[in-house]
């Protein structure tokens, strides 16, 4: 005999279900989650019920229930005209090939794991900006226009301006920097960007002594932007996104400026043109397309802390032993690998940024 439910799915940003009750009908818990959500009929049969024909190969079975489980989020999105029609009519497919950056020079800062290939890097990504799901950036995000780009420098520097991106690239070296990537919801990659320090670009802006922090800011365009009409009354950001680094942490050498990957300028679903990569904290602090740098005296309000501030810090640092209130932070699965890896603490970068840290409590300070 089968049973008709109906269940409500809340997928964490870890992409694990939280259940209730016991054994294997039990159903998910109503959590609430900045990731995805879909509603679903679910007819479940008894062993008695299910022929043999339907017993279903396990690998089958897991790629069939994350089809079914984006499709259904997917579906609503569209026709509640968020996304528009053209998710469900595309699928997602690698970023075309772009322009190869001109003299690019390694760094002795990369990092000698294997990379993640350039289809599992541009086709598996969070920027919210063009859908939740990890393939909607690289769906949503084909025509996004990047040319012409500008960045405006405000707030406590003596270099305020708006100033094109070619004007910021004049001159510059640029290094491929290969950094692990540590998502905050448990999934990791490692990344052959191209960019340059952070630093370099803060010195030129001569920030005055009033600076304490650097925030950073994201293009909000509804128009090329569809994850941007969702309005926070339906589980949308409060955009522009919005995120900050301390000054000391700006200025460390890891930190970077990104405009490439794997030598090429930057696909519009990684962040083009122009993205922080931060790789000692999770992935969200790493702010995508940016259109605003601004010298400030006080610690900016980041998006996700403003989000949901007892889940997310305003550090973000990696760190395996202060867990996220609904999963694990102790274990990552490095995105073309079956088993997990231990995480480690700050990514792996600790001789490098654990001092700027020193003296403060790492749980409190998440």
């Amino acid at each position: 005999m089968a049973t008709r439910i109906f269940a409500q799915q809340l997928v964490g940003r870890s992409g694990e279900k939280a259940m209730s009750g016991r054994g294997e009908n039990r159903l998910p818990l109503p959590v609430v989650s900045p990731y995805n959500e879909s509603y679903l009929i679910m007819v479940i049969k008894h062993a008695a019920d299910i022929p043999s024909s339907e017993i279903t190969d396990k690998k089958l079975y897991l790629n069939r229930r994350e089809f079914v489980r984006t499709a259904a989020g997917t579906v609503v999105a569209a026709a509640t005209g968020v996304l528009g029609s053209e998710v469900l009519l595309r699928a997602a497919e690698p970023a075309a090939h772009g322009r190869k950056l001109a003299n690019v020079k390694k760094s002795p800062l990369s990092t000698t794991e294997k990379a993640n290939t350039w289809d599992e890097i541009t086709t598996y990504n969070n920027f919210y900006e063009f859908g939740t799901d990890k393939d909607s950036p690289s769906i949503l995000s084909r025509n996004f226009k990047t040319e012409p780009w500008t960045v405006a420098v405000e707030g406590e520097c003596n270099k305020k301006a708006v100033y094109h991106l070619e004007d910021i690239l004049k001159g510059q070296v640029l290094e491929e920097r290969i950094y692990r990537h540590r998502c905050v919801e448990a999934w990791s990659m490692v990344i052959p960007w191209v960019g340059f320090p952070l630093s370099d670009f803060i010195k030129k802006c001569e920030p005055t002594s009033k600076a304490k922090f650097v925030e950073f800011t994201t293009l909000f365009d509804k128009t090329q932007m569809p994850g941007t009409r969702l309005p926070p009354a339906l589980g949308g950001l409060h955009w522009p996104y919005v995120e900050g680094l301390r000054m000391d942490e700006a200025m460390n050498p890891l930190a970077i400026l990104a405009v490439g990957l794997y030598g090429e300028v930057l696909p519009n679903q990684d962040g083009a043109p122009f993205r922080l990569v931060v790789p000692w904290k999770y992935g969200f602090k790493s702010i995508k397309s940016i259109v605003k740098i601004s010298f400030v005296e006080k610690q900016p309000l980041n998006t996700w802390q403003d989000q949901a501030a007892t889940e997310y810090g305003f550090y973000s640092n990696v760190n395996p032993e202060v867990n996220h209130p609904r999963w694990s932070q102790a274990t990552e699965r490095r995105i073309g690998e079956f088993f997990k890896r231990k995480t480690l603490m700050f990514n792996g970068y600790g001789a490098q940024v654990a001092s700027l840290y020193a003296g403060m409590d790492l749980k409190k300070n998440f």
